[in-house]
């Protein structure tokens, strides 16, 4: 079986076999069909496949599944599936492959409980109930403009709006104001941000413009960007401490939408699967609202899709004992 992992920045591919081993991996750019021109998209798929399979006859693999966020694209567009049928053919597969989101392979990727919820928060965020191991419901998911509540874009909106707010004269300085100045203003990246810029005294409004036009030049969701900062000014700045208390409560408050009590919770996204003050804070609010089972961290996409591929196969006799050998250690 093969799994593939398709993210707008990497894709991730493993080839392995009902015992659980790994047989390969393969590794390519990005090849989401939303983000990238489709042939684009699929010539990367190929790379990743090619790498994994590579020692290995492909004739040999018997299913595949393809975890992809924004899957619809696939089904409503006929040039991106055409081109992605073309890219399996050309890796020499020659069984079926299925497509499924990201959130599922997500929730796969930690647990082999057929119900449950998933929460997702990195750029955007979701929510998703899956039952029978496929998404049965969701909740949020509607992107920056009208959604993502406590996503990596809502904290770094409103990181600005708060360094606005001080530049107004509406609120004091702070670290996480100056940081963002810093960051947005060429000082310094999200990464390493410069907390101690000094404040701009002689000309606030003119600071505001060029805060205001740096934003409007870059596309919207890059503002997620910076939600390392607001992460970093956690534990010395009230703004900062604010802003990730609110985050955790919409993210909860998204998950209660779905989520059945007593089953799995499964954290995803790069906002909750590191540890980030973020993550402690749903953790906690989780923990308060169902105290069991404990949340579960999501792991490896790509093997939890060839898991995926594999648990209906007629030979497969005890899906959770092959889920365990292919994704124990992720």
């Amino acid at each position: 079986m093969i799994g593939l992992d398709v993210g707008g920045t990497s894709t991730r591919a493993v080839l392995v076999d009902l015992t659980g081993a790994r047989l390969g991996t393969g590794r390519a750019d990005g090849a989401n069909p939303t983000s990238h021109d489709p042939e684009a998209a699929a010539e990367r798929l190929r790379r990743a496949l090619d790498a994994a399979l590579a020692g290995h006859d492909p004739a040999l693999v018997r299913a595949g599944v393809i975890g992809l966020a924004g899957d619809a694209k696939l089904t409503a567009d006929p040039r991106a599936r055409r081109a992605f049928d073309d890219g399996w053919r050309a890796a020499g597969l020659r069984c079926p492959y299925t497509v499924v989101g990201d959130a599922l392979v997500a929730y796969a990727s930690a647990t082999a409980a057929p119900d449950g919820t998933v929460l997702v928060a990195g750029t955007g965020a979701i929510a998703a109930a899956v039952r029978g191991m496929r998404l049965a419901r969701a909740a949020d998911g509607h992107g920056w403009l009208l959604g993502d509540r406590g996503s990596g874009f809502w904290l770094g909106r409103r990181a600005v709006q708060a360094a606005l707010a001080v530049l107004d004269g509406a609120a004091p300085d702070g670290p996480l104001a100056r940081a963002v100045r810093a960051t947005l203003l060429g000082a310094a990246t999200p990464d390493t941000p410069t907390p101690d810029i000094p404040a701009p005294v002689d000309d606030p409004r003119a600071v505001a413009r060029a805060l205001v036009q740096v934003v409007n030049a870059r596309p919207p969701v890059a503002l997620a960007e910076l939600a390392p900062i607001v992460l970093a000014a956690h534990d010395e700045d009230p703004v900062a401490r604010d802003l990730v208390t609110v985050a955790a409560d919409h993210l909860v408050a998204t998950a209660d939408l779905v989520h059945t009590a007593g089953t799995p919770i499964v954290l995803a996204g790069g906002l909750l699967t590191a540890d980030t003050p973020l993550a402690a804070a749903v953790r906690a609010r989780i923990a308060q609202r169902w105290p069991a089972p404990a949340p579960l961290v999501a792991g490896d996409g790509a093997a939890a899709a060839a898991w995926l591929a594999a648990r209906d196969l007629p030979d497969v006799v005890d899906p959770a004992a092959l889920h365990t050998a292919l994704l124990a250690s992720s």
